[in-house]
């Protein structure tokens, strides 16, 4: 009994082989970071220690290599397709650029280098994030507490971020920030913000519209980098970010979804 069970497995395990390789398909996986440079641009901000003390740079490096094995065709970095990023990059392949604590420097830089990269991929765009307008909503209609609980639920995710990364290595606070379960908790604060409006002004429906606006535009710069079903697309972004992009990911039968945890679970 137990040998016929055993060949039935083996034949689904050939059968699930099979149909992957007949249904090949580009993979995104999309790593969720802290701002290692500390650039104080979120509402709430994590103050990370210095990511280039000999620790953290220890840390690095066994990160970089938790990422080589997703084989990485591309890697897409949180800047502005028509910056300085592209020349830093060029630069830095050249001996003619140091890096700086900023993480798209710490991972995708480095990463990029290592694997032999010859370019970089910014697919960042900018966005309206109307904060201000549902503000004036919840001050005027009462709901001003209401407001401070939501945007208090962002202050202390952030808060549990940089203890954890007090105790733990870099790898961990990133799998930690990368899990299912904080992915849908930032999410689901967003979603809070849509009770703060009516039929006269979608304040709370409008600052997600715009929020979600930005994340599938950058989604639309991602898969504009897929040449071919091989593509291997590593995309590397604020966490505020992760639990839309991945969504988009998720949606989209055209592609397969990666995780952080799909490389450190082997």
């Amino acid at each position: 009994m137990k040998r016929a069970l055993g060949l039935v497995a083996a034949l689904v395990m050939m059968c699930v082989g099979s149909l992957a390789q007949s249904d090949p398909r580009p993979e995104i996986l999309v790593l969720g970071t802290y701002h290692m440079a500390n650039p104080g641009h979120d509402i709430y901000n994590m103050q990370a220690d210095d990511v280039l003390s000999p620790k953290r740079q220890q840390e690095i490096a066994e990160l970089l290599g938790i990422l080589k094995k997703f084989h990485p065709t591309k890697i897409a970095i949180e800047s502005d397709a028509d910056g300085k990023r592209n020349q830093q990059y060029a630069d830095y392949l050249a001996g003619k650029y140091t890096l700086t604590r900023n993480e798209i420097d710490q991972i995708g830089f480095q990463l990029a280098k290592e694997l032999g990269q010859r370019s970089i991929h910014p697919v960042d765009v900018d966005g309206d994030f109307p904060l201000g307008r549902v503000t004036n909503y919840a001050k005027a209609n009462g709901k001003a507490r209401e407001l401070d609980d939501i945007t208090a639920g962002w202050g202390t995710a952030v808060k549990e971020q940089d203890a954890f990364l007090k105790t733990h290595t870099i790898l961990q606070t990133l799998e930690y920030m990368n899990a299912d379960s904080t992915a849908k908790n930032d999410v689901g604060l967003y979603y809070q913000l849509v009770r703060l409006g009516d039929s006269s002004d979608y304040a709370g429906a409008d600052l997600l519209s715009a929020w979600y606006q930005r994340n599938i535009r950058i989604y639309q710069n991602i898969v504009k980098l897929i040449d071919s079903p091989g593509d291997k697309i590593l995309v590397i972004y604020g966490a505020g970010h992760l639990g839309w992009l991945q969504q988009n990911i998720a949606n989209d039968t055209s592609v397969r979804l990666r995780k952080l945890s799909d490389l450190t679970g082997e």
